[in-house]
């Protein structure tokens, strides 16, 4: 009897889970005519945009949590190359870059899925999302988004690495992934349709064959950016979703409408005003897209934080310009989770179309304020650099291995200089010049500046510290963002001779251990502080009496400051805090900036002045604010014919 208890029991429990796995396999998400179906019934994307890597992982179920209560049904995330494989075959899909999990809260949440592969992101991210190694080939110059080998290789290696981690959470697995998109945005950067290609067949290969793929581009970049069979959706901002719409569907008439990024507001850029979007417009837009069952994306729907040094660069005002580290993006959802007055308007006009009743709103975390506290200098960069790589020419940072933070040049001059001009070549992007340890004049590749007149007295050692600001995450100039210098003449003559330190800055606390230094110094130094608390919360770090550099709470690197603006305050996410002392890490390069006194306010600083931008044309000189993404760019002139 037992027997024949346990073989029932068996046969039960290999029928339930066969029917599990056959029910598992029925979902699908298709296009069929002019609408989206899923599982065979009619389904409008209603999505919003959020990045696992820019939000705190503790924090990405009450982000998921608040898209669900805005009225949305699917999320939308970017993966970034390289934040999944630092180095050449070395992968990370843990803590932090655990995708994975991303992936599987969204469906605990009842949210699905849009996974924006690339391999290329853009997002104002750095390098948009490409690993900086990548740089160290020569090739990138012409191979970088191309058909070509030392392109494809490596991105075939980590498409495929990426398909092991998460194409098993499609759609037709059971998974919550509805589509994956390839590439993106393409249509502003060339037109090669074989490289187009290849990188579609590269995601089939690496298992995204169970879900929708597609592509996104500009709308005047639909043409250049799509192909034949390949569902194409459209990318806007404000006030544009009739035209918009209406190019899409004479470019691609009979399927669905879908706003793949619609963008309620946009992203801020160093020296430069905060950038905000009236509402109004974009209720109407709102309107119109789901009154005439269009799909849409918002961008962002919450945009977070570029923690570190993970901001990128954008050259949408005419000349290189650093991206902020607050990409709170003007998004429904602020950058520290909590709903702004756009939340509540969006949830109107979404719940009227859908029907849907409003859901209660999760949480939000604590935010607290954190009492003044100082920060003092601990440690001279002079007395702290790493051993240094002897070479005739300077060096590029990704030629020494290096993906981020800073990086010295030095070399002695052995005579007396006398009003000479100090050229850098391909300065990127800003850098100090030191003659014997003095400062002497800093350049900004933000304003065109690459020389200096130099004097000296007698021989003395020139040391040049340069600052990677962030690489370029758009355009074509992208393939030449090799940060640091590529060389530097002294009235046309070459300087030769140079001792190269790279200063990535992944381990600060290499400054705040051994020899202490005085309170006062004239040099890049780190400064040092703590505040004690009682209770934990969120709170944002007023960093507006320092200079420029970086910022780490705890030992994690909070990211970039910097007195030009319009950012005055860093987001200090609460479940980076702990009960007692924290300590405070600042790398400060202006020396004006000694004993700081900082302190945690309960809202954040995003519009500070920009001092000198009213005045100055060249910093005001700005055409439309979306113009590199497509409101007036077709595809580049130099594009290749199809």
């Amino acid at each position: 009897m037992r027997v024949r208890i346990v073989a029932c029991l068996l046969l039960m429990i290999s029928f339930v889970c066969t029917q599990a796995q056959t029910t598992k396999t029925k979902h699908s998400f298709r296009v069929v005519g002019d609408h989206f179906e899923l599982d065979g019934k009619p389904f409008e994307v209603i999505a919003g945009e959020l990045h696992y890597a820019r939000i705190p992982r503790q924090y990405w179920r009450q982000r998921l949590q608040m898209a669900r209560a805005m009225g949305l049904n699917t999320v939308a995330t970017y993966v970034f190359w390289n934040v999944h494989e630092p180095s050449p075959g070395v992968f990370d899909f843990k803590g932090q870059a655990d995708l994975a999990a991303f992936i599987r809260l969204a469906q605990e949440e009842h949210l699905y899925v849009l996974l924006r592969a690339g391999p290329y992101s853009c997002a104002e991210w750095e390098f948009g999302g490409f690993p900086a190694w990548l740089l160290k080939d020569p090739a990138m110059s012409h191979a970088l988004r191309a058909n070509d080998p030392a392109f494809l290789v490596p991105t075939t290696r980590w498409l495929n690495r990426l398909g092991q981690e998460v194409a098993k959470y499609q759609i037709e697995n059971g998974g919550p992934i509805l589509a994956t998109q390839v590439e993106n945005e393409y249509g502003n950067f060339s037109n090669d349709k074989a490289y187009l290609k290849r990188i579609y067949e590269i995601l089939v290969a690496a298992g995204f064959n169970r879900s929708l793929l597609y592509t996104v581009n500009p709308s005047k970049a639909l043409v250049s950016g799509g192909l034949d069979g390949v569902y194409s959706g459209v990318n806007f901002g404000t006030g544009r979703a009739p035209a918009a719409l209406t190019t899409l569907a004479e470019a691609r008439p009979g399927q669905p409408l879908f706003a793949t990024e619609y963008w309620p507001g946009w992203f801020d850029l160093w020296g430069h005003p905060h950038e905000t979007r009236p509402l109004a417009p974009q209720i109407a837009d709102l309107e119109y897209m789901l009154s005439h069952h269009a799909s849409f994306n918002l961008y962002m729907f919450h945009g977070g934080t570029n923690f570190g040094m993970m901001a990128g660069a954008s050259r949408s005002t005419g000349s290189y310009r650093g991206n902020v580290t607050s990409y709170d993006y003007d998004a429904p959802l602020d950058e520290a989770g909590h709903p702004t007055a756009k939340f509540f308007a969006y949830r109107d006009e979404i719940l009227k179309h859908t029907g849907e009743k409003p859901l209660p709103l999760p949480a939000v975390p604590a935010v607290i304020t954190i009492p003044p506290f100082e920060v003092r200098p601990i440690a001279s960069l002079w007395e702290h650099l790493p051993a240094p790589i002897k070479s005739k020419l300077p060096l590029t940072m990704e030629e020494v291995g290096q993906s981020y933070g800073y990086i010295l040049y030095r070399t002695e001059l052995p005579h007396a200089v006398h009003a000479k001009m100090l050229v850098l070549d391909h300065l990127y992007d800003y850098a100090q010049v030191f003659v014997d340890g003095k400062l002497v004049g800093t350049l900004d590749r933000h304003y065109a500046q690459h020389s200096l007149s130099l004097t000296t007295t007698g021989a003395s050692r020139l040391d040049i510290l340069v600052e990677n600001t962030g690489r370029l995450n758009s355009t074509r100039a992208m393939r030449d963002e090799r940060k640091g210098l590529r060389g530097a003449t002294l009235d046309g003559e070459p300087l030769t001779g140079w001792e190269i330190y790279p200063l990535p800055m992944n381990d600060p606390m290499t400054f705040a251990s051994g020899k202490q230094e005085p309170a006062e110094m004239q040099a890049p130094h780190m400064s040092a502080g703590s505040f004690e608390l009682q209770t934990v919360g969120d709170s944002f770090l007023d960093v507006r009496g320092l200079g420029k550099g970086v910022l780490w709470i705890n030992g994690r690197a909070l990211g970039r400051f910097w007195n030009i603006g319009p950012q005055g305050t860093l987001y200090l996410p609460g479940a980076w805090l702990h009960k007692g002392r924290n300590s405070v890490l600042v790398f400060e390069l202006d020396e004006k900036h000694q004993t700081v006194s900082l302190s945690g306010l309960d809202k954040p600083i995003l519009d500070a002045p920009t001092p000198g931008y009213a005045d100055d044309p060249e910093r005001r000189k700005k055409d439309d604010p979306t113009a590199e993404f497509g409101s007036k760019l077709a595809a580049p002139a130099d594009a290749p014919k199809p």
